[in-house]
Formats: C-alpha cells, structure tokens, sequence
C-alpha cells in the first residue's frame, strides 16, 4: 500500500505538475514548546484540531528550529540557509538595520515563479522598524509576499492582543490592522485566523495554486489570552505559582500588584492554554474551509513552532531547557505535515529535520525548480512524508548561537550538533563541551564528555568545519555576562 502511495504522490508531482500543484498553508506558533499539544502528550491544554491533523497526517518528533530565538528561525524558513550563513543568528533588535538581505531567492519568491498566488498573515520580525529608528526597514512584500496584512510596524511581545493592540501609553498599535473586523473585544490571533480563511477562498476562487504563511504572534510572552478561554482554564485546573513578581496588564486591569491575573504561571498557565486554544481553533476553521471549497486533498497544511516555549512561563519536559538555550527544549519544536494526496496518515517520524528543510522540500512538492542563485542548506525530506521509513542522507545537524551576553531567558554563547544519537553543545565563552546520548538521555541529564573524549574531539573537529564552510561569525563573548 505505501508503495502504491508513493507512486501515486510521484505521479501527481511529475504528471500533472502544471494542473494539479499543491496548495501550500506554512502555519507558525511563536514559542510554542514540544510538549504543549495534545498530540504531543499534554493533558491540560486542549487542542482536537491539531490532534486530529496529526491523526490525519505525519507527526514528527525530532524536528528542530535552526536557532533558539525567533529572527534566525524565519530567516531560515524564507531562504534554506542556516542562520550563520545568512547573518541572523540572534533576534533582531526594534532598531535594527541588518535585517533579511534583499539578495535571497526567498521560498515565496520561488513559488510566485512557479505560479503560486502568496500571501502573509502576522509576524515577520525579519527587520528592523523606522519607528524605532532602523535606517532600513523590509517588508514581506519585498521578498515575495504579494499579499500581507497583520504584520507589526514595531517591537512586538508586550500582550495588546486585543484591539486597539495598543500597549499602555505608547503613541501608536503594534500592529498594521487599520480596521476592526471582530468587535470591541477583537483578538489578534482569532482576526489572523480569519484573514487567513478569506484569503484561502480569495486564492481558490482564481483557480491557481496559492502559498499562505500564517505567522502567529501566540503564545509568546507577555501571554494574555482571550479572556473567556482563560476563564475556562482557570476553572480547569489552578494556574500555578508566578514566575514574575510584577504584572502590568494585571495592574492596568486593576487587580493590584503581583501576578493575579496569572500571566506568568509557571504551570497550568491559563493564558498560555487560552492562546493555544485560539490557534488551535483557526487550524479547525482552516480546515473546514478547504473541505468546503473540495481543495484539502492537494493542500499541503504545516503546522509548527519557531523554538522552544519560554521556561518562565511553562514546562518543555521532558526536554530540558528552552527558549534561548541548545538543549534539547530550546529547540526540538511540534511539527505536524498532512496532505491527504501524499503524506502518510496516522504515522509518526523520527527523521531529524530542521526548518532549513521546508525550502527544498516544498519546492519539490510544487515541482518548482530550485534556483542555483540561491544556495540551500536544507535538504528535501519530501520521500519521508511520503513513507516515514524513509531517511534521507544526513551526516549531522548544527546550531550557531554567538551571543555577547547572556540571554535574559538563560540562553550562552554556543554552538550544537547532532549526528546520529549524539549531541554536542560546545560554550564559546568557557572552551568547555557537553556531550549527551539522545537515545539513551533525551532530557539531557548526564553530560558523559569526560567518559568520551574521542567522540567529543570528532563532533567539534565537525562543527568548527561547518562554521567555516557557512562563513559563521562569532560574538566577542570572552568574560561578558
């Protein structure tokens, strides 16, 4: 049967590539960790529409974002190039000018030559923002998108998720909604949702294939979700001890000093299951109107995270660590790919693969030629989605993570690999190495480098050739903390 399938998948990519691409729907969650969906073995957080997407298609448990923080991440997913190759290595600060180069081939790019209507929905955070003072400030358009709404025009992550999307006294909304679509209580990732149901029937109205990246702003921190979904989790289960002593939205809501409001709650986060919640009911919304339109056959419907989720406010065990950090938690992320016409139903991979791969990937599933002006670090697993035995060759994974400082979120300067079962994490300001067995240790538990010095010697002798073939800087990280 899964030969039949594979043949069949073939037939549709090579015969009727020109009639019958496949409609392409790239849904991100920001600091969504590993171990928040249903599928993934959460019991408080309620997510049927992603549950059953994975019962639908293929779950993946060894997928991994390229950094730890989010710019790399989308830089990596635009344009199949690790981030130390493309020169984004660490979020990108509100005034920066260093944002993503307008010389890529970007994955959009791509696909709008391949006779693909594409479109954008929500964060882009590939840029700096004139209203902070960035000399040079891009746009998804610029780099594919023909279509984009609900993008931010300045620092994001303060919690006005609800219209005006105005935070405290500040001047201006984050946000470039110009218009109220929902009502008073508006909530941004419900408003993105939608934009993203009318733009699916707006592109299959015109008979083409069509590229949607939906990019949403949940669940990171400051977390507030919708406040009749945080009202159903807190009657769920208590909201745990806060990690925070302080709480604006709390005070400017007039609950008094402290947390109670909950938004940081370290367990059983109200507002981080609310959010998830409303992404995971877009997903269902998304669903039904392809099943409407009779397209969800040949859509290609992703779902995935862009790093591990914020260790302040919840839990990636049992994965150790988070955002900001190489441990397995910072950066091993959910990811879930259903296509009715060629992906495996009800099955699980333990391919590792980074977001490097979606550019490759999907431009084989288009079959849309890969451009030799672009070059591209990631690999096409499309044979893996199709059969999940199927591994295509890769010698190891790597991360570059040059900081100058410290992360807020506890994050150092280091670099990672992984080849086989094997991890290393070697920490830039010290010189010292951690080496781990993932088969033996996925929590990380036991650095084992001084029992395995050889391996240890061999996997950086690996990641300091990688670093100089990528062009990789690093940061000046001697004694700053």
């Amino acid at each position: 049967m899964k030969q039949v399938l594979s043949f069949l998948c073939f037939s549709i990519i090579s015969v009727f590539a020109d009639e019958k691409k496949p409609n392409i729907i790239f849904i991100l969650a920001d600091d969504l960790g590993w171990a928040e969906l249903g599928c993934y073995g959460n019991d408080f957080h309620e997510t049927p529409n992603l549950d059953r997407l994975a019962n639908e298609g293929t779950r993946f448990i060894n997928a991994y974002a390229a950094a730890p923080v989010c710019s790399p991440y989308r830089a990596a997913l635009l344009t199949g190039q690790v981030p130390a190759r493309v020169g984004i290595t660490d979020y990108l600060r509100p005034d920066a000018s260093d944002g993503l180069s307008l010389d890529h081939l970007t994955l959009p790019e791509m696909l709008a030559g391949g006779g693909y209507t594409t479109g954008m929905i929500g964060k882009w955070h590939l840029t700096g923002y004139r209203h902070h003072g960035a000399k040079i400030e891009s746009r998804p358009k610029d780099h594919g998108f023909s279509w984009n709404i609900g993008s931010e025009v300045k620092s994001v992550g303060n919690g006005a998720n609800t219209w005006p999307y105005v935070f405290r006294t500040q001047p201006i909304p984050w946000i470039d909604l110009k218009t109220n679509r929902l009502g008073k209580e508006e909530y941004l990732t419900d408003r993105l949702n939608l934009e993203a149901v009318d733009f699916i029937e707006r592109s299959a109205k015109k008979k083409e294939p069509f590229f949607l990246y939906l990019s949403h702003y949940a669940p990171h921190t400051i977390l507030n979700g919708r406040k009749d979904l945080v009202e159903k989790y807190r009657k769920k289960h208590p909201p745990g001890k806060s990690g925070r002593e302080d709480s604006y939205i709390s005070e400017d809501a007039g609950l008094g000093k402290g947390d109670p409001g909950n938004h940081w709650a370290i367990d059983h986060n109200p507002h981080l299951a609310a959010m998830l919640e409303s992404i995971d009911d877009g997903v269902g919304k998304i669903g039904t109107k392809l099943e409407e339109l009779g397209i969800a056959e040949n859509t290609i419907l992703i779902f995935t995270s862009d790093n591990g989720g914020e260790s302040n406010v919840t839990s990636n065990a049992p994965l150790r660590g988070g955002k900001s950090e190489l441990y397995e938690g910072g950066i091993r992320v959910p990811l879930i790919v259903r296509w009715p016409r060629c992906v495996q139903k009800k099955a699980t991979s333990t391919l590792p693969t980074m977001n490097t791969d979606f550019y490759p990937t999907l431009l084989e599933a288009a079959g849309v030629k890969k451009s030799p002006k672009q070059k591209i670090d990631g690999i096409s697993i499309l044979a893996n989605w199709k059969d999940v035995k199927s591994a295509p060759t890769r010698e190891f994974l790597a991360w570059h993570y040059p900081l100058d400082r410290h992360h807020f979120l506890g994050g150092v300067s280091a670099g990672a690999i992984r080849a086989g079962d094997w991890k290393l994490i070697e920490h830039f300001d010290t010189g010292k190495s951690q080496l781990y067995s993932l088969a033996n240790d996925p929590s990380e538990k036991k650095n084992i480098a001084s029992e395995n010095p050889s391996k240890v010697a061999e996997l950086k002798a690996k990641l300091s050739s990688w670093r100089n073939e990528v062009g990789a800087k690093m940061a000046d990280t001697a004694t700053k903390n």
